[in-house]
């Protein structure tokens, strides 16, 4: 397991999905991460489906830092990226974030431990 170090800058979308497009969604997301993970700034990305709210989900990337992902959002990537995803998408929002502190729990501590 690995731990998010400080400074890391974070994004997360909050998307609205029309009914019934939920499992295509998640099929084309998952199909489509290369054009994100695959930017040399991205550390990684998420999808969570919400359990209190019908058709939510919420994707979140970590990236070295804030300039690298100016870089990749203002990239044709990230344009064919969500070209892929928005027939799929009533409504969502966009927050952007930098990491400050990471604590690791005793979970995640004793799953590091059973990895070696």
């Amino acid at each position: 397991m690995t731990t998010t170090p400080q400074g890391t800058f974070r994004v997360l979308l909050r998307m609205q999905i029309n009914p019934g497009m939920e499992a295509e969604f998640e099929e084309v997301w998952q199909g489509s991460t290369e054009a994100v993970t695959g930017h040399p700034a991205c550390l990684g990305q998420w999808l969570s489906k919400s359990t209190d709210e019908e058709a939510v989900y919420y994707i979140v990337s970590d990236w070295r830092d804030e300039p690298g992902f100016r870089a990749f959002e203002s990239g044709e990537e990230h344009l064919a990226h969500r070209e892929r995803l928005h027939p799929y998408r009533s409504q969502g929002s966009f927050t952007t974030m930098h990491v400050v502190a990471h604590i690791e729990g005793d979970a995640g501590t004793a799953e590091s431990a059973h990895a070696r």
